[in-house]
C-alpha cells in the first residue's frame, strides 16, 4: 500500500483486515471485515427496508446483498431484521478492485490522503478480536443503517477498534461521511478567508486547508468523545438496538439459528 492507493492483492489480506472497494465510478466505497475463507462480513440495509424502498435509487445503491452466488450457496447469509451480512469476497467486490484500510497512520500521512474513508490515526485491535466482533454482530445485528450516522465504514471501524461516540452521534465515525459533509462545509467556512487570498490558487489552498482540518478533527483516532464499548454490551449503547431487543417485544423466544460454514458448489 502506498500514499496514493491502498490497493492490494487477494493473497495479501488476512482475517481481521478492514477491506473496501469502490462503487459507481469511485463515487463511494463499500467496507467490510475479511474473516477468512474468502468470506466478508459487512453492513448494509435490512431486508425489509430494501424490499419496501425498491423504487428508491439511493436504496438500490446501498443494497449489498447478492441475489445468487455461483460459488458459495450460503453467500448472502443475513439474519432477519439485521443489516449485517456474510458474503464471499467475489460478491463483495462485484468485479471491483480490492483495497485495505490503513490503521495507525501518522498525522502527516492522514492529511496527505485527500480522500476520506481510506485510513485512520486510530490503532487496530488484534485480528482475533476484530473477527470476534464481526461474527458476533453477524448474529446479533448492528442497529439501523444510516448513510451518515451508521454506515458500512462505521461498522468496520467499530470491529477494528471497538470505539464508538459516547453519545448518540449526529455524524458517525466514517471518514467517507466526514468528507462528503466536509467539502461544502469547508467551502462555506473558508469564504471569509478567501477575501484575503490572492487569486484562484489562494482560494483553493484555503478551502483545501479547511477541508483537511475538518477531516482530521473528526477522525476516530483524534476525537475525544469516543470510548471502547464491548461488543457484548453494544445493545446498551445509544442507537444500537440489537436483533434480540427488537424481536423480544413481539415474538416468543426461539432457538437460535446456527451459522453453517460456506461450502463451495461442486463442479460437474
Amino acid at each position: 500500500m502506498g500514499l496514493l492507493s491502498n490497493r492490494v492483492e487477494r493473497s495479501e489480506i488476512r482475517p481481521g483486515d478492514h477491506i473496501y472497494t469502490w462503487r459507481a465510478v469511485y463515487a463511494y466505497s463499500h467496507h467490510g471485515i475479511y474473516v477468512g475463507g474468502s468470506k466478508v462480513v459487512h453492513f448494509t440495509r435490512k431486508k425489509e427496508t430494501e424490499s419496501s424502498d425498491s423504487s428508491d435509487s439511493t436504496s438500490s445503491l446501498i443494497s449489498e446483498v447478492p441475489s445468487e452466488c455461483p460459488t458459495f450457496p450460503d453467500c448472502g447469509f443475513q439474519p432477519p431484521n439485521s443489516g449485517v451480512v456474510l458474503t464471499c469476497l467475489d460478491c463483495f467486490l462485484r468485479n471491483g478492485s480490492l483495497y485495505c484500510f490503513e490503521y495507525g497512520v501518522p498525522s502527516a500521512v492522514f492529511l496527505a490522503k485527500l480522500r476520506g474513508g481510506t485510513c485512520t490515526i486510530a490503532e487496530s485491535d488484534p485480528p482475533e478480536v476484530v473477527v470476534h466482533r464481526a461474527m458476533y454482530l453477524l448474529q446479533n445485528g448492528f442497529g439501523n443503517y444510516d448513510m451518515f450516522e451508521k454506515n458500512c465504514e462505521d461498522f468496520a471501524l467499530y470491529c477494528k477498534t471497538g470505539l464508538l461516540p459516547v453519545e448518540e452521534p449526529g455524524i458517525g465515525t466514517s471518514g467517507q461521511a466526514s468528507s462528503a459533509i466536509g467539502v461544502p462545509l469547508a467551502a462555506l467556512l473558508s469564504t471569509p478567508f478567501k477575501l484575503l487570498a490572492a487569486g484562484p490558487l489562494g482560494m483553493a489552498t484555503v478551502t483545501a486547508g479547511m477541508y483537511c482540518a475538518g477531516r482530521y478533527i473528526t477522525d476516530i483516532g483524534v476525537r475525544k468523545d469516543v470510548a471502547k464499548v464491548e461488543v457484548e454490551k453494544l445493545s446498551l449503547h445509544p442507537g444500537f438496538h440489537l436483533i434480540e431487543d427488537e424481536e423480544s417485544v413481539n415474538k416468543p423466544s426461539e432457538k437460535p439459528k446456527t451459522l453453517l460454514p460456506m461450502k463451495r458448489k461442486r463442479e460437474r
